[in-house]
């Protein structure tokens, strides 16, 4: 046989070589796939509540007053009534000073404007009946004012021997003794109001019009373990800040247990915005790709990825506004082995295991 004649043959073979392998290859691929395990996952149903659109900060708790009571006169601490620690009003007296002196210099101006008064009284008698000129009438009635504005300030200086409290709250520090002689203007106690303690945040412009005055807030503070205290938005400053781009917030929080310590640091969140009966599903259950949510719906015994479109999240949740009902079963652990079409195993019961949205340290 000729070369011409063999190649025609030689060719077919070939092909028909080729074809058996790729057939064979096909068929390798198919059962490995048929043989390859199911993937074991845990899956969940959305479930619908309400969920909240929160901003969130930091900001040391301040005291909302603060006072430093100084000695208006100088003298020797006689007495002192309050200690760190004790709760006290406006006006209440907290020390005392020796007044002696003081009082002595009141009784003595009090006695030479009562003495002054007596002759006054008897001016204007002389007076009404021609026996006393009106300028020599002026003159004591002028006299007489002055001393009584002298013994009005001996009164006044009398009184600055009490030391008192200017405003209503907790004593936070007592710098004197008894025994100690003090003089004017120095410190004696420091007040600190408790009622109510007050944070100033400061947030970026952006948010200027999502932030309004009686916004419910909570704060949580790590040096209590974590407590959450109810608190509200109480003032809004009208001006953003050039140099930061900030506008400053006040969030006062009232705490009838005193738990809350001025110069704690506290996590603050401001409740700006809600949608009720949201469908809702465990973050970490959305797989992203190219800038795209998904999650992996069950079908049967396989997987499905869907593309999905979300809202607002809070506390582990997010919303989801396009992609699913509340009857899809979805992958919430081990979906990252996954793709389109795998075969799974679920391993939990998904009509006891749901995606409940933890939202109890909202306000209600």
């Amino acid at each position: 046989m000729t070369p011409r004649r063999l190649l025609p043959g030689m060719v077919l073979a070939a092909v028909l070589l080729a074809s058996c392998q790729q057939g064979g290859d096909e068929v390798a691929a198919e059962t490995e796939e048929d043989e390859s395990p199911a993937i074991p996952v845990e899956t969940a149903l959305p479930t619908r509540g309400d969920i909240y659109a929160v901003y969130s900060g930091t900001a040391p708790i301040e005291a909302f007053a603060d006072a430093t009571v100084i000695a208006k006169v100088g003298g020797e601490i006689r007495e002192v009534l309050a200690e760190e620690g004790d709760d006290v009003r406006s006006g209440q007296v907290l020390a005392r000073l020796d007044g002696d002196r003081l009082r002595l210099e009141k009784e003595q101006a009090e006695a030479n404007l009562r003495k002054l008064e007596r002759d006054y009284q008897r001016n204007v008698d002389l007076k009404g009946k021609g026996l006393v000129s009106e300028g020599d009438f002026e003159k004591i009635r002028y006299e007489m004012e002055a001393l009584q504005a002298t013994f009005d300030l001996a009164k006044l200086e009398l009184s600055y021997t009490e030391i008192l409290a200017p405003i209503d709250g907790v004593v936070s520090e007592r710098f004197i003794k008894v025994g100690n002689t003090i003089d004017v203007n120095e410190q004696t106690f420091k007040v600190t109001s408790l009622e109510p303690l007050i944070s100033y945040l400061h947030v970026p412009e952006r948010e200027y019009r999502r932030i309004k005055p009686g916004q419910k807030a909570n704060i949580e503070v790590d040096a209590l373990s974590g407590a959450g205290f109810e608190a509200v938005v109480a003032r809004i400053s009208p001006i953003v800040d050039p140099e930061t781009g900030t506008f400053k917030i006040s969030i006062e929080v009232s705490d009838a247990s005193r738990q809350l310590k001025p110069g704690m640091f506290g996590r603050i969140g401001i409740v700006f915005d809600m949608h009720a009966n949201a469908l809702q599903i465990p973050r970490s259950a959305i797989v992203e790709s190219a800038g795209q949510s998904s999650v992996f719906i069950v079908s049967e015994d396989v997987v499905e990825r869907r593309l999905i479109s979300t809202g607002y999240a809070e506390s582990g949740q997010i919303e989801v506004l396009q992609g699913l009902d509340d009857m899809d079963e979805i992958v919430v652990v081990g979906q990252t082995s996954l793709k389109d079409g795998s075969k799974i195993s679920v391993i939990n019961s998904p009509a006891t295991t749901t995606s409940t949205a933890d939202n109890e340290s909202l306000p209600e």
